[in-house]
């Protein structure tokens, strides 16, 4: 077990949120929610892997994509 891998897989609105999500998690206060370090080695092989995954979070516009994907994905009332 200890050499399986799991697949996630994401649309790009959930990835584009994800990613920013993490990264928010990674850089406040928030990240005394986590009390197992432990968490973190998962926790910044994702945010990696989606930053990786995701050039246009350096683009100009980028705070308009992800209010975009933010809207797409929030539900309806």
């Amino acid at each position: 077990m200890r050499d399986s891998q799991v697949t996630i897989k994401l649309t790009s609105d959930e990835a584009l949120v994800l990613s920013h999500w993490l990264e928010k998690l990674q850089m406040t206060d928030l990240s005394r929610a986590v009390d197992d370090p432990a968490v973190w080695a998962p926790v910044h092989r994702i945010a990696g892997t989606l930053d990786k995954a995701f050039p246009e979070l350096f683009s100009p516009d980028y705070d308009q994509r992800l209010e975009a994907a933010r809207q797409r994905l929030r539900p309806e009332d």
